[in-house]
């Protein structure tokens, strides 16, 4: 029986790919189930600093798997609770997660490039939503994180037409954070969460948590929420200064792209 996730680990950082190729990662019921388990996992496992998910080529995700679901309906558990809803699951991680999408990124599937914490994509990516050809209502956050990433008119053309955009397109748009030749596309991925992973994890968990949960207030609100937890917020100011010259050190092999020591 093929196995529909695979996890790997590296240093502070897990890669999760979805595994049904044949069907284009589409997501039944048996690969949401395990999606769901190993998000759930990384999220509470404190040796996890970044997780990175992709799919097995050639597609990332292909949404909702149509076949089961015209046989027995679509799966609706995550409106009961969000736990079991891959795509709510990653909304509430604080655990950052880079998407990188190595092909085509559809309906369901665009949702889940959504909720995660930005985007790489691979020269192949493509990127849309057929929920209106379908005849489903979107429920995995396309309403609100699509507009975030394109402006509310494109994300309606992009939803009321069922047209695709390609890697270059999501990128102009803001989309996708980065745009990598097909076979670049792990490595860089990795190596940014890597980069994630090398901070400080409490401080890098909850700075993902407030970018979260301002983005959904209005700015004044925001700002207010981020200021509260800024004054709550405790750290050891020893810990700062025994960071200072790493960091400095970081910068300048940075600016001078030169790995950093």
């Amino acid at each position: 029986m093929t196995t529909v996730l695979l996890t790997e680990e590296a240093t502070g950082v897990r890669l999760i790919t979805l595994n049904r190729p044949e069907a284009r990662n589409a997501l039944s019921t048996e690969l949401m189930d395990r999606l769901v388990e190993a998000l759930h996992a990384a999220e509470n496992d404190p040796e996890v600093r970044a997780v990175v998910l992709t799919g097995a080529d050639p597609a990332f995700c292909a949404g909702v798997d149509l076949r089961e679901a015209g046989a027995s309906g679509l799966p609706r558990d995550g409106v009961i609770d969000p736990k079991a809803s891959p795509w709510w699951v990653l909304h509430n991680m604080t655990t950052p997660v880079i998407g990188a999408v190595n092909g085509p990124a559809i309906t369901g599937g665009l949702e889940l490039a959504l909720q995660c914490t930005f985007l790489l994509a691979s020269e192949r990516a493509v990127f849309g939503d057929t929920h209106a050809r379908v005849g489903v209502h979107p429920g995995g956050g396309l309403t609100g994180l699509l507009p975030q990433a394109v402006g509310l008119r494109k994300a309606r053309e992009m939803s009321l037409t069922g047209n695709f955009i390609d890697a270059a397109e999501a990128h102009r748009l803001g989309l996708v954070n980065h745009v990598v030749q097909h076979e670049d596309l792990l490595p860089n991925s990795l190596r940014l969460a890597g980069d994630i992973a090398g901070g400080d994890p409490p401080t890098a968990a909850a700075l993902n948590e407030t970018y979260r949960d301002v983005a959904a207030l209005p700015l004044g609100q925001g700002l207010a929420l981020e200021r509260e937890r800024f004054t709550t917020w405790e750290y050891n100011p020893a810990d700062i200064e025994a960071r200072r010259a790493a960091i400095a050190d970081r910068g300048r092999s940075q600016l001078r792209n030169e790995p950093a020591g």
